[in-house]
């Protein structure tokens, strides 16, 4: 599958316990920027406000610049569009210490865009030096199998 926008350093950052799949809700400039490749995941979240998910700080550039709309805030608050049983679960788990809800990549299905929110628990220091050191490792070992 190809994707529109990836947070490739949430993996880093975070250890991503479990995924969910969810509409967003979004003006159709929105979608046809979005589709070319006009959107930032990064130092993106998720929070839960009355029952609901919404993500915090998604910059989606303005399609047409000149003919955009003053008003237009390309860093507003977007609705996650996920199932009510989703969300329970997601209200429980989120309580827990440490927890929080991450943005990890925006791809389109079928005619509409989707993102993958996870469940993440934040590592500390040593434990990004030591994923870190095993990606090196391994893009190593694929380098020398090459050869």
């Amino acid at each position: 599958m190809k994707y529109l926008s990836e947070n490739k350093n949430a993996y880093i950052e975070y250890e991503i316990l479990s995924t969910y799949e969810a509409g967003i809700e979004l003006l159709g400039s929105e979608v046809k920027s979005i589709m070319s490749r006009g959107v930032s995941l990064r130092g993106v979240y998720a929070v839960l406000k009355n029952n609901e998910v919404w993500v915090i700080n998604c910059d989606i550039s303005p399609y047409q610049p000149k003919n955009t709309p003053q008003e237009y805030n390309t860093k507003r608050s977007r609705k996650l569009l996920l199932h009510k049983s989703e969300i329970k679960e997601l209200i429980g788990k989120t309580k827990e210490k440490g927890l929080t809800l991450i943005p990890l990549r925006m791809y389109k299905k079928g005619s509409r865009v989707k993102i993958e929110i996870g469940l993440a628990r934040h590592r500390k220091k040593w434990d990004k030096r030591e994923v870190i050191r095993k990606r090196e490792m391994e893009r190593e070992i694929r380098r020398e199998t090459r050869l």
